[in-house]
């Protein structure tokens, strides 16, 4: 159940909502000269990367990006614990570095699981929080993690969260993430959710599917390997408490609102109606910097919330609320996507 009019839509939701039509709205027509421009500009700062007449950086380590050609998350946090995870098992050592969305990003700095989210920003403290490794932010990646390496030595390999656009530090292998809203209209921004054109899947090594493939993407990416990605929920855990935890049945039949801060609220709204759950819904923009005021219609109800969110809203709301945590699952595509990247990491190992 959706209740409008509770959180007022504003111009970063309503965009996205129209980029990600299957067709070119009539009220983006305007956006396309300046969308056009983007796609020349951003098409020659990535040729003079490549030509080295920018500069860009080359790691003593190895490193995999994770990244995504539209805007907005589409689970890349996911995939990167995954992937952390998957490697240590296989013996590597990773450290991993993100923008931190919502800093300035002007300072480099590790991130702690104490820290607070408006300081090393929401996604950022998730990774620290789950990974078990090494996390450093800064706007520089590769400042980043030449930090993060004289930190910790130990590091052998570098994860980076949302950096595909980021050609100042230089990469060993890169994952491309679409959710199932595809690329939308198809067009590059302001006139659609698209960085680059989905041409620049010619030069990725890997794509992850977080919901149903779009046709135009998959002609577009030709024989890139594809790989199907579900994030599996986990039990609920109380937001003050997260080592209280909290099936669904005891959430039903109760006053129940949903928010959800990420690029794609639509989702977490529809596993919540999967697992039996009947909510009011109330979507914010990705990255939200959620205040007191935001989480007022909560009083007279059980508040839930993704894990992303939970990083921000515990010091602000008192009431009863509970997030979600979800896991990156491939079943046995996960060993191929593993074993593509692996192959990058050997080819970059240093005696």
């Amino acid at each position: 159940m959706s209740v409008p009019g509770k959180v007022p839509e504003n111009l970063a939701q309503r965009l996205p909502r129209q980029w990600f039509q299957r067709r070119l709205l009539p009220a983006l027509w305007p956006l396309l000269p300046v969308s056009w421009l983007f796609r020349l500009l951003s098409g020659l700062r990535r040729s003079f990367f490549r030509a080295g007449l920018l500069a860009s950086t080359r790691l003593p380590v190895p490193v995999v990006v994770v990244g995504n050609l539209t805007v907005g998350g589409a689970g890349k946090t996911p995939l990167t614990l995954w992937l952390a995870a998957a490697l240590r098992t296989r013996g590597w050592r990773p450290g991993i570095v993100s923008r931190g969305h919502g800093t300035d990003g002007r300072e480099v700095r590790p991130v702690h699981a104490h820290d607070r989210a408006d300081a090393v920003g929401d996604e950022p403290l998730l990774l620290a929080r789950r990974s078990g490794v090494p996390v450093f932010i800064g706007r520089h990646r590769a400042r980043a993690a030449q930090a993060l390496l004289a930190m910790h030595p130990e590091c052998n390999v570098i994860l980076c969260d949302d950096g595909l656009q980021h050609y100042p530090l230089r990469r060993d292998a890169e994952i491309v993430v679409f959710d199932g809203r595809g690329a939308g209209n198809g067009r590059l921004l302001p006139a659609g959710p698209l960085r680059e054109p989905l041409g620049r899947l010619a030069t990725a090594h890997a794509l992850v599917w977080n919901g149903p493939p779009d046709a135009r993407v998959q002609a577009s990416a030709g024989l890139l390997p594809q790989f199907a990605m579900h994030l599996a929920p986990g039990a609920f855990r109380s937001l003050h408490d997260p080592q209280r935890q909290c099936l669904p049945a005891a959430l039903r039949g109760r006053r129940l609102h949903a928010l959800a801060g990420i690029g794609d609220p639509a989702r977490f709204f529809a596993q919540l109606a999967a697992l039996g759950l009947d909510c009011e819904t109330h979507p914010f923009p990705d990255h939200h910097a959620y205040t007191a005021a935001d989480l007022a219609f909560a009083r007279d109800g059980v508040l839930l919330m993704t894990e992303k969110d939970a990083v921000k809203c515990a010091a602000i709301h008192s009431g009863e609320a509970w997030y979600l945590p979800v896991e990156a699952e491939f079943g046995p595509d996960g060993a191929a996507l593993l074993d593509i990247i692996l192959e990058k990491l050997h080819g970059r190992t240093l005696a």
